[in-house]
């Protein structure tokens, strides 16, 4: 919508005559987005990104949606269109719209009234919710859903949870999951990370977009794998994911980016996908060229708009019958046909990056550097696990208060109940890898600012602090 909208002279010159444009980076204010994302469900059923928001001049939501066309496409209105028709009913029946506001807002204040219970958790619950994950898993491709399919590490860490209190089910289903995205598509094969979700059922086409969150936690669901199986494919994926991350998403203070786009060159994957030509050209080894292209079934014609997602086709094993090759090599020879891909990729012109550092996504991160540098005996992961919690108690740590996000040496926005928790979390998962009392107390001392700032006296935790302002004061930028 950024390209095919906003940067259509028509479309903007409405948009500047009759309108005040705000966009707001919803990872940078959840809040402002969580409450706008309320107003779309409610009046349209169903939410999404991107969300486009009209508001009276007091804030007040009053029509809304999310994707719109720069021209009508399948019964949805153009963008054209939307602004045409409410600046023609504002112009006319203002009344209404200003009614239809105050509705909104009443309704959305009630949504916000706490629904408490009094009931005690039980071990049952936990049985009853692996039973559900069991009953709606797709087995014929793995995960949950119908395409678009996103790789829930969530609820796969929970499965695996669930297999050390003796559930072998919900093992059976971790695995068949994991091992489903490991065979590529989503998950990159050459340069190690995942594409945030599938177009497919299949995990074959990816949204290119990666962001960081999702390496995060699908490296640690790899690891935790790897850590109950023994199994080396696991550990592979974790650490291929990992290495993706030191190479391609860190600054050169620590931080962890957000996120790279899914576009290079105004084409979305192009950074990513192969031709059979190229393959041959960079893999010259007539037998290694023959071995790779087999195992990933890459053929003239492609699997995506005449390219080649590399996904796998053949098993080790049944590369093993195909090749006369021992089993403890496949791997081992695959990752030097990929290194070489890798060489050959980092020439091309690279998808853009968002440089922002958020504290909650890093937070993330910084829990899986630290585990993976504990348990995998990888100094260097624990060492990028303390360079990221420095750079974050320092440029993201202002006295007595924690900033929700830094770019290019600034922080203007004060940091929300996840930021603190995942840097806390962080924190103790890096003390336990490298035993500095300084992560510990740290640690100890964003704990007591949950509680002074963000508890609610009737019980739990309020998302924002109890001063919380939005952007931080012009004198709390911060050093980096």
């Amino acid at each position: 919508m950024e390209h095919k909208s906003f940067e259509d002279e028509d479309i903007t010159g409405l948009m500047n005559e009759h309108f005040v444009n705000i966009k707001v980076d919803r990872e940078e204010r959840p809040d402002i987005d969580n409450i706008f994302m309320k107003a779309v469900v409610a009046m349209t059923g169903q939410g999404g990104w991107p969300m486009s928001v009209f508001l009276t001049p007091e804030g007040q939501p009053f029509y809304d949606g999310t994707y719109f066309p720069p021209e009508p496409h399948y019964r949805m209105p153009s963008f054209r269109e939307v602004l045409l028709s409410v600046e023609r009913v504002w112009r006319e029946d203002r009344q209404k719209i200003l009614e239809s506001g105050e509705q909104i807002t009443q309704h959305l204040q009630k949504l916000d009234v706490k629904r408490g219970s009094a009931s005690a958790l039980d071990p049952s619950v936990l049985q009853e919710a692996a039973m559900q994950l069991a009953q709606a898993y797709d087995w014929k491709h793995g995960g949950w859903g119908g395409a678009p399919k996103f790789p829930q590490p969530m609820a796969i860490e929970f499965l695996l949870r669930q297999a050390t209190r003796g559930d072998r089910m919900a093992l059976d289903i971790a695995l068949h999951a994991l091992k489903a995205m490991a065979q590529g598509g989503m998950y990159d094969v050459v340069g190690g990370g995942f594409a945030r979700y599938s177009v497919d059922d299949d995990w074959l086409v990816p949204h290119f977009e990666k962001m960081l969150y999702d390496k995060a936690q699908l490296a640690l669901a790899y690891l935790h794998a790897y850590l109950i199986t023994d199994d080396e494919e696991f550990r592979r994926v974790c650490e291929a994911t990992l290495d993706f991350v030191l190479r391609e998403m860190t600054h050169t203070e620590g931080g962890f980016y957000s996120s790279l786009d899914a576009d290079s060159e105004g084409e979305e994957g192009k950074f990513y996908v192969w031709n059979l030509e190229e393959i041959q050209a960079i893999i010259t080894n007539p037998e290694d060229a023959t071995l790779f292209l087999a195992a990933y079934g890459v053929t003239q014609g492609g699997n995506f708009k005449g390219h080649s997602i590399l996904q796998r086709g053949l098993g080790d094993l049944l590369i093993v019958e195909a090749f006369g090759i021992p089993l403890e090599q496949v791997p081992e020879r695959l990752a030097k046909l990929h290194a070489q891909l890798l060489e050959r990729r980092s020439a091309r012109v690279r998808p853009g990056t968002d440089n922002k550092v958020l504290v909650s996504w890093n937070g993330l991160m910084l829990t899986a550097f630290a585990e993976a540098g504990r348990y995998l005996q990888r100094p260097d992961y624990t060492q990028a696990a303390a360079r990221n919690a420095d750079f974050l108690l320092t440029a993201l740590h202002l006295e007595d208060r924690l900033l929700r996000t830094w770019r290019e040496g600034k922080a203007p926005y004060n940091a929300y109940l996840e930021d603190y928790a995942a840097l806390i979390l962080g924190l103790l998962a890096l003390y336990q890898s490298d035993p500095d009392r300084r992560w510990f107390n740290d640690a100890v001392e964003l704990a007591e600012g949950i509680i002074t700032h963000f508890r609610d006296p009737d019980g739990g935790f309020f998302d924002t602090r109890a001063d919380h302002r939005g952007a931080a004061l012009p004198s709390q930028g911060c050093p980096g």
